[in-house]
């Protein structure tokens, strides 16, 4: 059995990866820490049956873990990664601190110096279907945001196959009210959220950053991305569609044939056939990814519906995904 802690129990990923690990077959949940010490997590959640409590992380704590996922907020979240790390153990980061590989990235982005940049080149980021082979031996794993997982998904195949060019990609983004997190905001109020959808951060996101890095670092080819993310009036999952420009006259059905190759045999990603659309009710509560190919042949568009469950693919699932490679398990344990 591997020691597992969770610090950030109280948000909406520090929720489900609890749920995760609960059913995990070879998982022991040892901490979950909290600034509020001494609480009955079955309280916080009712369907948590263990009288485990929160604690402050202490060396003690430490010691017995064998792996630490960190739901913190960003720039909270590096200190805490250093001191496992340093102690030998290894850490799945759900915030965006190791997801950027350069320090004045990081500052140009979210506006604050890195508080660790050593480790920023020691970070693997979790994009699991693209990284395993580096995740095996992972220390550190940077677990990508919701809107990158979706984005990217759907536009790698596209560019490393050179069905697409790299440049002048559009990714119009949709989100259910969780994606902003567990927290009190005007914005996110009911009665502000409910027959409502709004576009958001245009063209300044700072998810754009991170779905850049990827697509040249897995590519090799420099993109030129315009991403537009929107609030939607439900409680989860994420609808991407992206646009890319076809090197040459492709049909639908040769696209998606493409795609499907590209991803067959993976546990977790699917591609409809073409002529078929996905929608997030069919992967709500799901680790999977559900893709739509099609071809606009007037102007030679490959556009790409991706299809998620913000909390699970998008955070807390693909993190224990990438636990599951990092200790040699399966990887579909405790989330099929």
């Amino acid at each position: 059995m591997v020691k597992v802690s969770v610090a950030g129990v109280r948000g909406f990923t520090g929720e489900e990866l609890l749920r995760i690990l609960s059913r995990h077959p070879f998982v022991e949940i040892k901490h979950l820490f909290s600034r509020e010490k001494g609480l009955r997590v079955g309280d916080i959640y009712p369907w948590f049956k263990s009288e485990i409590l929160t604690e402050n992380i202490s060396a003690k704590a430490i010691g017995d873990t064998d792996v630490v996922f960190l739901c913190l907020p960003h720039t909270e979240s590096a200190p805490v990664a250093a001191k496992f790390l340093s102690a030998g153990k290894r850490v799945v980061d759900l915030s965006a601190d190791f997801r950027l590989k350069s320090a004045a990235d990081y500052k140009n982005v979210y506006g604050v110096r890195h508080p660790c940049p050593s480790y920023l080149a020691k970070a693997v980021y979790g994009l699991t279907e693209f990284r395993r082979d580096e995740l095996k031996d992972a220390q550190l794993v940077a677990n990508p945001g919701c809107y990158p997982t979706a984005v990217l998904i759907a536009v790698l195949p596209a560019v490393i196959k050179g069905l697409a060019t790299a440049t002048d990609i559009i990714a119009d983004a949709k989100s259910g009210v969780s994606g902003a997190g567990r927290k009190l905001s005007n914005e996110l109020l009911f009665s502000n959220v409910y027959e409502n959808a709004r576009a958001y951060q245009v063209a300044r996101h700072r998810h754009r950053s991170e779905i850049e890095q990827e697509i040249f670092l897995v590519s090799g080819r420099r993109p030129v991305l315009t991403f537009v993310p929107h609030l939607i009036p439900q409680k989860r999952g994420i609808i991407a569609t992206v646009y890319l420009k076809t090197k040459a006259r492709v049909k639908d059905d040769f696209a998606a044939a493409v795609y499907g190759k590209f991803y067959r045999g993976e546990k977790f990603v699917s591609v409809l056939p073409a002529g078929r659309q996905p929608a997030t009710a069919e992967v709500i509560g799901t680790n999977d990814v559900r893709l739509g190919v099609a071809v606009d042949a007037r102007s030679n568009i490959l556009i790409v519906t991706s299809v998620i469950d913000n909390l699970i693919k998008g955070a807390s699932g693909q993190a224990v995904q990438n636990m599951n490679i990092m200790f040699g398990f399966d990887e579909a344990a405790g989330l099929a």
